[in-house]
């Protein structure tokens, strides 16, 4: 490792918003190990960032696939300063009494148990490493905040990331250890394509919303993550400022 080397994970880093934000975190100077569960992206986002990144196809549902990622991490870099929990799925939209309970656990297990997982292994790197401490950003959404129409187990599952962040930011006080979420409302990826064309809204209609360039989304956890530890963004909301959240519904 070199000195002063900062490093950084960042899940679901092959596409969309964590492509965006390892390529702007490389450019501040972090080393960014990227994890997904598909290798072939990942690779795509290692080659455009360059000598800064590495690739990890990880499943971050899986305790086994996610203690080896951090395992590559402290054998190649030796401390982790940095994790962006950042994978996640929305799930089929479904009213929630026909919601099949595979679609349920499979966002659960992704959205939720994958960024404890990760939070896990990299606060357990955290507090034993020296200098000790380190930050965790959370990908919360607007929906941890307010659903959207038939969203039920994406909507729990932001909710309950809140629950998360509040807990791992008060139990890494006497580690050093910061964290802080991170709410994000129409960012421009693949996952958001449908936006443009019309989307469910709680009076029942279907209208075209307004998203943000997922540059603008980077930059905002760029600030987040060269804070100094002393400080902490507990929560950030930025989105699309004509999107309908204010007054959603």
């Amino acid at each position: 490792m070199v000195a002063d080397e900062r490093i950084a994970v960042v899940t679901g880093g092959g596409s969309g918003l964590g492509r965006a934000i390892s390529a702007t975190l490389a450019d501040d100077g972090w080393t960014i190990v990227l994890a997904g569960r598909r290798a072939a992206p990942l690779r795509d986002t290692a080659t455009l960032i360059g000598r800064r990144a590495m690739a990890v196809p990880t499943d971050v549902s899986s305790p086994e696939s996610v203690r080896a990622l951090f395992a590559e991490v402290s054998r190649r870099f030796g401390r982790v300063d940095l994790l962006v929990n950042n994978a996640g799925i929305f799930g089929a939209p479904a009213a929630p009494d026909e919601l099949p309970f595979e679609q349920w656990q499979s966002c659960v297990d992704i959205n939720l148990t994958g960024a404890f997982l990760c939070a896990q292994q990299a606060f357990r790197m955290m507090r034993t490493q020296r200098p000790e401490g380190g930050r965790i950003i959370n990908n919360g959404s607007i929906s941890a905040h307010s659903p959207r129409p038939n969203s039920i187990a994406y909507t729990a599952t932001k909710h309950a990331i809140t629950g998360l962040t509040k807990s791992l930011s008060l139990d890494g006080r006497a580690y050093n250890i910061a964290c802080g979420q991170i709410d994000i409302g129409n960012a421009a990826t693949d996952m958001t394509g449908a936006m443009s064309h019309g989307v469910p809204q709680a009076d029942g209609s279907v209208r075209p919303e307004p998203t943000m360039d997922v540059g603008d989304v980077a930059a905002a956890v760029r600030h987040m993550a060269n804070l100094p530890l002393e400080a902490n963004i507990q929560f950030l909301t930025i989105m699309a400022t004509a999107m309908p959240f204010i007054g959603r519904g």
